[in-house]
């Protein structure tokens, strides 16, 4: 029998059988050294005599499954993951420089975020496989999200989360009946303590870029990208990055279809890191990995060492992409401008995108005519409070309409 696909090592090149459970080219994993990104991360390669013939009309018709890790797309959960819309959006900067601007709003997800597509991949392949456990590590989406594929699956999930995650997203995870283990630490720690329990009880790890099936869930956004842009590629694509599994997606989704012949070129990816949490871009095409202590308000983009900072770092620079660095201050007037002028609330790690967006306009980046993709990863209800800052809830006024009038006068230029 044919294999579908088989791993190969981001690192060696070496090629591994796709069967069974597999995480990292041992070989490369053995020489991790502490403090830097993991080695040994894995690429999921199609074979090329399954391909023959691939157009995206099949491709679309059979839910992407040719180009999945997949048997039989009824593994996926029955709720609706992916097929998010991609709003075409008119403004004052589209207007000024004469470009084309479209949202991808991934928080129609069912658990409201990007990860639901990684989510429902690992899920779809322990239901093949008979895993009834799924574990993860989270700053709250991932964790969310598995908890919410594995109540659609009847499976069961552990979430590894630090307890310092925004409540809601905790809140989430726990009403979708997953065990939660709150951990005294930040997500790197909450990582490192979910591979030991792995190990430990046997469980099977969603973790991005250890997974290496975390990635090919990501990847089905571009695909969907292409479709809904009518069967063209965008010039540019702006994705919030923080550990690099979301962008090495993107770029594997692209990548996929250039390699089918599908397409004959790649888009310009843009890496967006918040200021305060730029050890992945800071340490592009450098020999030595130093990190230095993050601190953002972007929680789901706030990460020490990026575990998927090779295979980021080699898309990056393969395929020329750009990077742009924003502060916690452009973050937050982005995510108030998206809400006030396009009516989507995002959370500060998706509206960093939006703010590099609003950046690459300022450095001239984006040239009249492109055709633009900004990726929006999360709901702002999933962090309300780090848009506090920008509001000022007005007190009651009394229930009679002299008191609304001067209210309104006040507060407001409707009257």
């Amino acid at each position: 029998m044919i294999s579908k696909f088989n791993y190969q090592c981001n690192d060696c090149g070496r090629e591994i059988p796709g069967h069974g459970i597999v995480y990292l080219c041992e070989d490369c994993a053995v020489r991790q050294n502490e403090g830097q990104p993991p080695a040994g991360i894995l690429k999921v390669i199609y074979n090329p005599l399954l391909l023959r013939g691939l157009t995206f009309k099949k491709l679309e018709e059979n839910r992407f499954i040719d180009l999945l890790p997949l048997n039989d797309t009824q593994s996926l959960p029955f709720l609706r993951t992916g097929n998010t819309p991609l709003y075409r959006v008119s403004g004052r900067e589209t207007a000024i420089r004469g470009h084309e601007l479209f949202i991808k709003d991934d928080s129609q997800n069912p658990t409201f975020s990007f990860k639901d597509r990684a989510s429902a991949v690992v899920s779809a392949f322990a239901k093949e496989h008979k895993i009834s456990t799924i574990v993860a590590a989270s700053t709250g989406n991932a964790g969310s999200s598995l908890a919410g594929m594995c109540a659609a699956q009847g499976q069961k999930a552990v979430i590894f989360a630090p307890a310092s995650a925004p409540a809601a997203k905790l809140t989430q995870i726990l009403m979708y009946g997953a065990v939660l283990v709150p951990v005294d630490g930040n997500y790197d720690q909450a990582f490192d303590l979910s591979i030991e329990a792995t190990k430990q009880f046997g469980w099977y790890n969603r973790n991005t870029a250890y997974n290496p099936l975390t990635i090919e869930g990501k990847k089905t956004a571009a695909f969907e990208i292409y479709s809904q842009l009518g069967y063209r590629l965008p010039d540019r694509v702006f994705v919030p990055v923080g550990d690099g599994v979301i962008i090495a997606g993107i770029y594997k989704g692209f990548e996929d279809l250039l390699k089918s012949g599908i397409t004959n070129s790649m888009p310009e990816i843009v890496a967006i890191q918040a200021e305060g949490s730029s050890n992945l871009v800071d340490n592009i095409g450098k020999k030595e990995f130093n990190y230095t202590p993050s601190s953002t308000l972007a929680d789901s983009i706030s990460v020490d060492i990026p575990r998927n900072f090779r295979m980021a770092e080699k898309y990056l620079l393969q395929y020329n992409g750009k990077t742009i660095k924003v502060s916690d201050h452009q973050i937050l007037e982005a995510s108030r401008q998206l809400a006030a002028q396009t009516g989507l609330f995002a959370e500060p790690a998706a509206a960093a995108a939006f703010a590099g967006y609003l950046a690459a306009n300022d450095v001239s980046l984006i040239k009249k005519g492109d055709v633009n993709v900004v990726l929006l990863t999360g709901s702002g209800l999933k962090d309300l409070k780090s848009v506090q800052p920008l509001l000022d809830i007005p007190g009651a006024v009394k229930p009679d309409i002299h008191s609304v009038t001067s209210f309104l006068k006040k507060k407001t230029d409707l009257l």
